[in-house]
């Protein structure tokens, strides 16, 4: 066939799919609210804090860690790992954590390439960014990021259901994000539920243009919604902070060059049918993704990297104002400013590992995975990264992050030791 005679049926498949979205615009969904969040016990124990590491393997890079509350109390993580970010061997991965033992379980491969390959019947070069929710019917549900052809740019993403909290899954389905090639939707923030039992999954675009989208599902895993929550090319993995039934602020990563890099918001106050015009919130961001959860009692309580440039610091910030100012609560780690030479950074590494997990007792191995992925011919640094923050229905808080591009972290801590660190219950300046 001639280029022109291509030409008419390239242009009808163009009008049929801008036919198909023109025609969804008319057959929304009726309005649902967002769900209530159940109600957390009061306690009256003493402020908690513990820190460990999710994985162990060494000399890998790990990154993109997720959390999901289990029937029984217990957590499971999800995250990706192989030789580097995009590689073919890239793994997802996951690990249970008995709060009552305080112990992780050995992380264990889950899925591979190969086997969305298979399921999908498609060609699959690379996995990222796995989360994962609870659906209505109880099931768990895994959604993450696919990449047939290009990079990150041109991913769709693939989900998976399981009725065993996790310990098997159904064949993978693409989700249909859209009917005209169904390119470059990913996924980083936590999916929630609305009050109808459709499903709330936060989703962004990197294709020509860098936007955060809202997508609400049915529970056949089918898009019957779609919100954008801002414009132009420069936010990213949105977060959706649910107040109540029907407000809510979305945080996003900022991409841009615009100076000062700060947080991008929008916000509903209609259940998350309409979003207002993106706005800058008081948190600097330095093109890093954030998370963060919405207490009983109404505080916002956030972790990113609160610095213009790099991931060297990150930092858990509260807002009891509905995110108009933040107070700095704690810096979970930093390293601000700091390039060192190998053996330098060898030694502060692994006394990080050591002060990040009581049982280990020698940080070399830590270390030396750390090198692997932070040292430059101008030298070594640090990155902590991609946080990803739950409260459970015990109340405990739960966040974990990437270490060095080398291993998970997590960090476990209650509302007590919340609220004995001053200013986690007022306003605050930007550190």
């Amino acid at each position: 066939m001639t280029l022109l005679a291509r030409r008419p049926v390239v242009l009808a498949l163009v009008l049929l799919a801008f036919a198909m979205g023109f025609h969804k615009a008319f057959q929304r969904p009726p309005a649902a609210p967002f769900a209530a969040q159940p109600a957390m016990p009061l306690h009256q124990e003493a402020p908690r804090w513990q820190s460990r590491f999710v994985s162990a393997q060494p000399n890998v890079q790990s990154h993109a860690a997720s959390l999901v509350e289990l029937r029984d109390g217990r957590v499971r993580a999800f995250w990706f790992s192989g030789s580097r970010e995009g590689a073919k061997d890239v793994q997802i991965y996951t690990a249970v954590f008995n709060p009552d033992r305080g112990e992780w379980s050995p992380a264990r491969p889950m899925v591979n390439s190969r086997d969305i390959q298979r399921g999908l019947l498609r060609y699959v070069k690379k996995l990222g960014n796995p989360v994962a929710a609870r659906a209505a019917d109880g099931t768990l549900r895994l959604f993450f990021v696919t990449v047939s052809l290009g990079g990150w740019a041109g991913s769709s993403i693939t989900w998976m259901n399981s009725g065993d909290e996790g310990e098997t899954w159904s064949e993978p389905q693409r989700l249909i994000t859209s009917p005209f090639l169904n390119l470059s939707t990913l996924v980083k923030g936590a999916p929630f539920l609305y009050a109808d039992g459709t499903l709330g999954l936060p989703v962004y675009h990197e294709l020509f243009n860098k936007f955060g989208e809202l997508l609400r599902l049915d529970p056949a895993g089918r898009v019957i919604d779609k919100q954008r929550l801002s414009d132009g090319n420069y936010s990213l993995q949105p977060v959706l902070l649910i107040q109540d039934a029907q407000r809510a602020l979305a945080l996003m990563r900022y991409s841009g060059p615009e100076r000062p890099h700060r947080v991008i918001g929008s916000a509903s106050s209609d259940g998350g049918q309409h979003w207002s015009r993106p706005f800058k919130l008081p948190l600097a961001n330095p093109n890093a993704a954030l998370s963060g959860v919405v207490l009983a009692d109404g505080r916002m309580v956030v972790a990113l990297n609160n610095i213009e440039e790099n991931r060297e610091v990150l930092s858990l910030v509260v807002s009891a104002d509905g995110g108009a100012s933040w107070n700095t609560v704690e810096l979970l780690e930093n390293q601000y400013n700091q390039r060192l030479e190998r053996s330098q950074y060898q030694r502060v590494a692994a006394e990080l590992a050591r002060q990040s997990d009581a049982s280990v007792r020698d940080g070399t191995p830590y270390a030396e995975s750390a090198l692997r992925q932070q040292c430059r011919a101008q030298g070594c640094d640090f990155e902590f990264s991609y946080p990803y923050l739950i409260q459970t229905r015990q109340g405990d808080l739960h966040l974990v992050y990437t270490w060095n591009r080398s291993f998970i972290k997590h960090i476990q801590f209650t509302p007590a030791w919340l609220d004995r660190h001053p200013g986690s219950n007022a306003h605050a300046e930007l550190h």
